[in-house]
């Protein structure tokens, strides 16, 4: 059991460190924050962030082989998509918790799309595609990147609930939008400018 635990600290160190130099995520966290509730946007990303790294464990090394093309090109269509979709979407005030389930599915697939889909192959991906390989204990390393991700998420989330709080909503929506196209542009340069 210590061994678990050993695994699982390496894990959530090793990917936690990796994932705060330098990630785009947390960048869409705080943008997607700003927008939605942040319930939402916690259980999207909970769903992602574990997804993201169950891919990690079973795809292993796989990942590491992915080419980095196709992998900028997918992250760029997201964060453009997501973009778009805070520009165009009209704004109105945080629903009331027994509003419709429209504004949830769509505050919740957004959420989802936008971490779930971007930035695969990345460097806590592949420390965790690593620590599977060589400690073979996938569940505790998924566990520890799972909740590394999870932790750097919440900082992001409650980082864009304080400033939903103090910027109105139009400036918000500018400072998303052009957030999430700074992000597909960067992405769209990983490709162009290898």
């Amino acid at each position: 059991m210590s061994n678990a635990v050993y695994i699982f600290v390496a894990a959530y160190w090793t990917v936690f460190v990796v994932e705060l130099i330098g990630d785009k995520t947390i960048y869409t966290v705080t943008s997607l924050a700003v927008r939605f509730r942040a319930g939402l946007v916690f259980g999207a990303m909970v769903i992602a962030f574990g997804g993201k790294m169950l891919a990690a464990v079973l795809l292993g090394t796989a990942l590491v082989q992915l080419p980095l093309k196709w992998a900028a090109l997918l992250s760029a269509a997201v964060f453009f998509s997501a973009a778009l979709v805070i520009w165009f979407r009209k704004p109105e005030q945080l629903p009331a918790e027994g509003a419709g389930a429209r504004t949830w599915s769509r505050a919740t697939l957004v959420s989802f799309a936008s971490l779930f889909f971007t930035e695969w192959g990345d460097p806590g991906q592949i420390a965790t595609a690593a620590l599977t390989a060589q400690f073979q204990a996938p569940l505790a390393t998924w566990l520890g990147g799972t909740l590394a991700m999870t932790t750097k998420g919440a900082f992001a989330l409650l980082l864009g609930v304080k400033l939903r709080d103090r910027i109105p909503d139009r400036m918000l929506r500018l400072l998303a939008t052009v957030s999430c196209s700074v992000l597909g542009i960067i992405a769209l340069g990983e490709v162009l400018l290898p």
